[in-house]
């Protein structure tokens, strides 16, 4: 299997099959994370679409194609961050009462522990949409805080302390969910 920079070299050569496998590499990690950032599937889905073409668009622009996944994912980043804004606009303006956002189900996991996986993604939908993203690149997608940064456009310290944030926060509503 040919690595990230291999990949992009071909599709920039003319092989479109070749960003076939680039996003076949990269599809179900990035789909996790738009899912989770974003709370639908449906969102997830267009964001994960949207930044599929829009990477492809703009893949002369990648400065290092060794390291695809990371510019990419920048680009997941900033289109999760737009679809959220647009959602909290919409819901804003057609549903009166945000309880009733807070409390939809999450999507069922089927199988062991999906009452515990529940219990997390509602929390995680209720942290700040920066907060969230935040903690899901550090402990989800396991990045240091210096790929966070290069990903983010933020600074270390100013992400350090979101996850802080987001941990005590997530901390107090799972608490608060098994009271």
């Amino acid at each position: 299997m040919s690595d990230d920079g291999a990949l992009v070299r071909r599709v920039l050569a003319g092989d479109v099959d070749a960003y076939r496998i680039l996003v076949g590499r990269h599809r179900d990690r990035f789909g996790r994370f738009a899912f989770r950032m974003l709370g639908n599937r449906e969102d997830a889905e267009e964001a994960l679409q949207d930044t599929f073409v829009r990477a492809y668009r703009a893949l002369a622009q990648c400065a290092d194609p060794d390291r695809f996944d990371n510019w990419c994912f920048r680009i997941l980043a900033n289109r999760c961050r737009t679809r959220g804004a647009r959602r909290s606009r919409y819901e804003a303006t057609f549903v009166g009462d945000e309880s009733a956002i807070l409390s939809a189900p999450a999507p069922s996991t089927n199988g062991a522990g999906s009452e515990e996986a529940d219990a997390v993604l509602k929390a995680l939908g209720e942290l700040e949409p920066a907060a969230r993203e935040a903690f899901l690149l550090k402990y989800v997608e396991e990045l240091t805080y210096d790929e966070m940064s290069r990903i983010t456009g933020d600074g270390v310290s100013a992400l350090k302390m979101r996850v802080k944030r987001a941990c005590d926060r997530l901390r107090e509503v799972l608490g608060e969910m098994n009271d």
